[in-house]
């Protein structure tokens, strides 16, 4: 059967450098090349990724921002997006407030993309966030809040102490119009809160692509929380070692761990794709 193969980047692809290793990429790339259709689904923007796995084959479209953008690297276009309403976006925006929690706001200014927040209140967690993208022209400090959510919204990312997101996570984890995502960072000791239209999901993104591209099946990999949705879509799903334990339950399989190339090194087992010589 047709099969679309679909991994999570962070804690599943990429080691603790949050790069592919060279081992991963050679594999990858000569299952690419002898016919494997392989993606990947992750939180980070288009340039973020990109860079993240720098020199793999980049045949397929690919999932950003947890499914808030689908995008197809080859031709270099969207093809698929979904944003805020007014009001969802106005409600979300009071909770975070109310809770004191300054938002990075992910939103489409014509064909521009944008990465803007409001100067002056920025975590450390902000901080050391921005310190890793020195000369991003998405990214636009501004002093005026209301300038800070213009444009059309597809994403908010929140960085900060726990108790101060947790608390606004269990009001809006249960409002139907989003997905709310709330995790300890990989890489770091900073606690995130990722909030996206209730249509921006990884689990949408893949069900899209699958229909799309004309795949019967779709196997995919992941480690934490925003890979949980995709898990309820996919007809195979394998969980990496250092993954969380209750998302290993949910797995048909576990896998090796991320530092040790566990996705790559399951990928050139499956009989269904080998390399010419092999």
């Amino acid at each position: 059967m047709k099969t679309l193969f679909v991994s999570d980047l962070d804690g599943t692809l990429l080691t603790r450098e949050e790069r592919i290793s060279a081992y991963s990429r050679e594999k990858l790339n000569r299952l690419i090349g002898a016919g494997m259709p392989f993606t990947f689904a992750t939180a980070r923007a288009a340039v973020s990724a990109f860079h993240a796995v720098e020199g793999l084959t980049l045949a397929m479209p690919a999932i950003l921002y947890n499914g808030g953008l689908i995008y197809d690297f080859k031709n270099k276009e969207v093809l698929r997006a979904s944003f805020f309403d007014d009001a969802c976006k106005g409600y979300v925006l009071s909770v975070l407030k109310d809770h004191g929690i300054l938002p990075f706001v992910f939103s489409i200014e014509g064909s521009v993309e944008r990465i803007v927040w409001r100067a002056g209140g920025e975590t450390e967690g902000m901080l050391r966030y921005l310190s890793r993208r020195h000369g991003d022209d998405r990214l636009k400090a501004v002093t005026d809040e209301w300038e800070s959510v213009a444009g059309k919204v597809f994403y908010l990312k929140c960085i900060g102490p726990r108790g101060q997101l947790e608390s606004a996570w269990n009001i809006l984890k249960y409002d139907p119009r989003v997905i709310c995502i709330f995790h300890q960072e990989t890489y770091q000791n900073d606690f995130w809160m990722e909030i996206s239209p209730r249509e921006a999901s990884k689990a949408t993104a893949v069900t899209f692509l699958k229909k799309r591209l004309g795949f019967e099946r779709v196997v995919c990999f992941g480690d934490t929380s925003n890979d949980s949705d995709m898990f309820d879509v996919c007809d195979e799903k394998y969980a990496v070692m250092n993954a969380d334990g209750w998302l290993k339950e949910k797995a048909t399989g576990v896998i090796g761990y991320c530092e040790e190339d566990g996705v790559a090194k399951w990928l050139d087992a499956y009989s269904g794709y080998r390399p010419c010589g092999d």
